[in-house]
């Protein structure tokens, strides 16, 4: 049945109530589009419920007319998991509108959430407990904690704590059929048969909607420092990672790379940031090291760790913040050499994953393929490199013509994602599938997984309305 009949979007305007809903085409505009402007999808209503109750006689009113539904929250996915199909066929079901924080407990060490709250004020709420929760990411300030479990998000503390699947423990969860799950549960320990959350975390909407979350919390760091190093050769970088696990006594938080071209166009386009280092270099990391303890003595440690490292040749050159303003530059300019990118015309991305110990050789091979395929491409590698995950991305040559430089975009992610799977990494390590990579996960997938996958989907949701034509064909 068409999703745009008027008695299927009046009864779903019923459910809703009139503060629950958007059908005019103006409003309808940023719950139809990609952040990047890959997809532009169509819908005759975006339905926003205010509770787990108003999204279960949602789905169920959807299925028993066979609409599909897509789940969105903050709609600042980088693969088109949360826009709808340009048919006009589905409903959009955005969950902004939930964004309660459940109960707090600081003995326990969790919270539980809305799906609709915003990642940053999750982390607002843990810090007025005197907790942490340190899921962390560019898009904090307005990515819903629903969308970072169901993309399995990663961000810059992953190496400490884990992505999102490892400080979730537990969801609610509206199924297919408008059923409600309710898993929310604050244990560490639950052996009882299959871990039925793992079926929605990471599974972008297509096996359910996730309408609440118990996550873990952590004791606040009391003592924080930051480094930002010179290196001479991408090659060292991954010794480098060794060794600052070793030296902080594995209390690294994060283990950030960035390339110099990546520096030169965050100082270039970006207001306010500045060189850190007096001579450039070939390759920089960002580090930090972080205890619950105000006596950590990490200053002392990492001052140790420069000094040994530069006396190994591993660094060239480094700067330890010297103030908490400082720190944060630091981190601007990491954040800066993603924003700056736009600026620069085409850009074709890759969000990859291979064995820690080969991302320079990753790195260093796959350059060289893009550039043989297109000289003057200009490729980007970046990322949390310590969990092996690498964000390689390609700008367009100077004076490209950018529409012609993206129609390549399938040419350059089959060269990039091959040298991936040589290496036995993965296509997707934090972005997800969405609609940009489900031929690619066909095509890398091995027959069997693929098969496994679309088992499960057929059990759980056998109508096939929850987000379809994400991860999985139609």
């Amino acid at each position: 049945m068409d999703g745009s009949a008027p008695d299927i979007v009046d009864g779903l305007k019923e459910i809703v109530g009139p503060r629950g809903y958007i059908d005019d085409p103006a409003e309808l505009a940023p719950y139809l589009l990609e952040q990047r402007g890959l997809y532009h999808g169509a819908t005759p209503i975006v339905l926003r419920p205010g509770t787990t109750a108003e999204v279960a006689r949602i789905v169920k009113f959807c299925a028993a007319a066979g609409v599909p539904v897509v789940p969105q929250g903050g709609n600042t996915g980088l693969c088109g998991g949360a826009v709808p199909a340009e048919d006009g066929r589905s409903v959009v079901i955005a969950l902004g509108r939930m964004n309660r924080v459940r109960h707090v407990d600081p003995v326990d060490f969790t919270i539980t959430v809305e799906a609709g709250c915003i990642l940053a004020d999750v982390q607002k709420a843990a810090e007025a407990v005197n907790r942490l929760f340190p899921l962390s990411l560019g898009a904090e300030g307005s990515c819903q904690i629903g969308g970072n479990l169901s993309t399995n998000a990663g961000g810059i503390a992953v190496l400490r704590y884990g992505n999102a699947r490892d400080l979730c423990l537990g969801l609610e969860v509206v199924l297919p059929d408008g059923q409600v799950w309710n898993g929310l549960r604050g244990l560490r320990k639950d052996n009882t048969g299959y871990s039925l959350k793992h079926f929605f975390i990471g599974a972008e909407g297509t096996l359910g909607i996730i309408t609440a979350a118990t996550m873990k919390l952590f004791p606040r760091p009391r003592e924080i420092e930051t480094a930002f190093l010179g290196l001479e050769r991408v090659d060292d970088a991954m010794a480098l990672f060794a060794r600052a696990r070793e030296a902080s006594g594995d209390q690294l938080t994060a283990f950030e790379l960035m390339p110099r071209i990546g520096l030169d166009l965050a100082i270039k386009h970006i207001a306010g940031i500045t060189d850190p280092l007096a001579k450039p270099r070939p390759w920089y990391v960002l580090m930090e090291v972080s205890s619950s303890r105000k006596d950590g003595g990490l200053r002392v440690a990492l001052e140790d760790f420069l000094a040994e490292t530069m006396a190994a040749g591993l660094i060239a050159d480094g700067a330890i913040a010297s103030s908490t303003a400082q720190a944060r530059a630091f981190w601007r300019l990491r954040e800066g050499l993603v924003e700056a990118q736009k600026f620069e015309g085409g850009g074709i991305k890759h969000d990859i994953s291979v064995p820690v110990s080969r991302v320079a050789t990753f790195i260093t091979r796959a350059t060289e393929a893009v550039t043989e395929r297109l000289p003057g491409i200009r490729p980007i590698a970046f990322g949390h490199v310590g969990d092996g995950n690498v964000h390689f991305n390609l700008c367009e040559p100077v004076g490209a013509d950018r529409e012609q430089f993206l129609a390549r975009w399938d040419e350059f992610a089959r060269v990039v994602h091959d040298i991936v799977a040589d290496m036995a990494g993965s296509i997707s390590a934090e972005h997800g599938i969405g609609r940009l990579k489900v031929d690619e996960l066909v095509h890398y997938r091995p027959a069997l997984e693929l098969a496994l996958m679309r088992r499960v989907k057929d059990a759980i949701d056998p109508g096939g309305t929850m987000n379809p034509g994400k991860i999985l064909r139609p």
